[in-house]
């Protein structure tokens, strides 16, 4: 039926070497690597300091919270605290909400 078109007939192509399964897994296990160091080996030395700083909280303690509260822890409890953002102010927050702990005398300059 092809008067004016010739049939092309596929060739044989040649089969692909194989190759080391090894190398073709080598960049998956680089970037799993490369994003261990960078990114979860980092949040987890943050979390561990974190939950340290927490454990180690007392009474008389001036402390920054995460929505940017700043006061004087007055009572601990296990989970939660209570800290006094001004005179007679006291306000309840749990233990975790506690971003930082300053040195003391900072509330005063305030």
């Amino acid at each position: 039926m092809s008067f004016m078109i010739p049939d092309a007939f596929a060739q044989a192509a040649a089969p692909a070497p194989a190759g080391d399964p090894f190398m073709a897994f080598l960049p998956l296990i680089l970037f799993a690597v490369v994003f261990y160091f960078l990114l979860i080996r980092p949040q987890a030395k943050r979390q561990k300091e974190h939950r340290k700083m927490v454990e180690s909280l007392a009474k008389g303690d001036e402390v920054i919270t995460l929505g940017g509260l700043a006061g004087r822890i007055i009572d601990l409890g296990e989970n939660f605290i209570l800290i006094e953002v001004a005179e007679g102010v006291r306000i309840k927050v749990r233990r975790m909400a506690v971003e930082a702990v300053v040195p003391k005398g900072t509330l005063q300059e305030l």
